[in-house]
């Protein structure tokens, strides 16, 4: 298995398009270096646990912000909406392991799937859990996340047993830890993540065009004031200034990927002047667009 850098790509619905792993063995390890890139909000089928390796991440799900040191990490459910970026105080360095619930839990008539995956699966106080390596099961499932990312990532034989154990005793923690009782999120809270969905589809579908708040905000049925709190609630943001976030992220992909002249790579992501391009990008990652695909190309020809 390659292990690979994260680069998350969404569908219109937010939910991320990439294929982790393969059908005989459905997961994959992935770097995510947070200075080089956010990991943008999304969501996905497999469960996802990550390790901060060095630095400082800022982590987000449910409208809950967690500062995670080196040694820290998290969980995350099927189907929650998430994402990661930087701290100011430290740039983080991650590494995250994805993989299908059967990976773990098997046929859907075994003990497995039965007694440990499907509770987790539909335990709606479960749909994060961060670890601190000083509370002692959390460090053991800590241990447990990091042996399945170097086994991905070595690749000794039998590394796919290594990796399915390994993370076996994750789901095992966690089953044995956070009890349904310990924290059920409030009706609001789901409310406003299913709202969250609708409005990001919206984005996702129309980033390149004019887009207002009312737009955003009609796309969930919702009033400008309700789209508001739940942007601020949610991800921290003012929905313009997510639109803006992701033009911008948008457009760093394809300086990076593609050969695209800048201008057209700048209408493309719906800025309509160039200036206003060109300074927008240099505020998010401290570069020009042209410096930026300069950097990004030389860092391919040296790795």
């Amino acid at each position: 298995m390659a292990l690979s850098a994260c680069n998350t790509v969404t569908d219109e619905h937010g939910r991320e398009l990439t294929v982790h792993g393969t059908p005989l063995f459905p997961v994959a390890s992935y770097l995510d270096d947070l200075v080089i890139d956010v990991v943008p909000w999304h969501w996905h089928e497999e469960l996802e646990v990550s390790v901060v390796e060095s630095g400082t991440a800022v982590f987000s799900v449910d409208g809950e912000r967690r500062m995670l040191e080196a040694g820290s990490g998290y969980f995350v459910n099927s189907g929650v909406l998430h994402g990661a970026w930087e701290a100011a105080t430290g740039a983080g360095r991650m590494h995250a392991t994805v993989f299908h619930p059967r990976l773990v839990g098997g046929s859907l008539d075994s003990i497995f799937w039965q007694g440990y995956v499907q509770p987790l699966l539909s335990d709606a106080s479960c749909r994060c859990v961060c670890f601190d390596p000083q509370v002692p099961w959390q460090r053991q499932a800590l241990s447990a996340m990091e042996e399945a990312w170097q086994a991905c990532k070595e690749e000794p034989p039998g590394y796919e047993f290594a990796v399915r154990q390994a993370l076996s005793t994750v789901i095992f923690l966690l089953v044995q830890n956070c009890p349904p009782a310990q924290k059920v999120p409030s009706e609001k809270s789901l409310r406003d993540a299913r709202r969250m969905k609708a409005m990001l589809q919206y984005i996702q579908e129309h980033y390149s065009e004019p887009v207002t708040a009312a737009d955003i905000a009609r796309s969930a049925a919702v009033s400008e004031s309700e789209c508001l709190r739940c942007f601020r609630a949610v991800i921290g943001a003012a929905p313009i200034q997510y639109v803006k976030q992701l033009r911008l992220q948008k457009a760093a992909e394809l300086l990076q990927f593609t050969d695209r002249k800048i201008a057209d790579i700048g209408g493309a992501c719906g800025f309509q002047e160039m200036s206003y391009f060109a300074k927008a990008f240099r505020e998010l990652k401290g570069c020009t667009p042209s410096e930026y695909r300069r950097r990004r190309q030389q860092e391919e020809r040296q790795e």
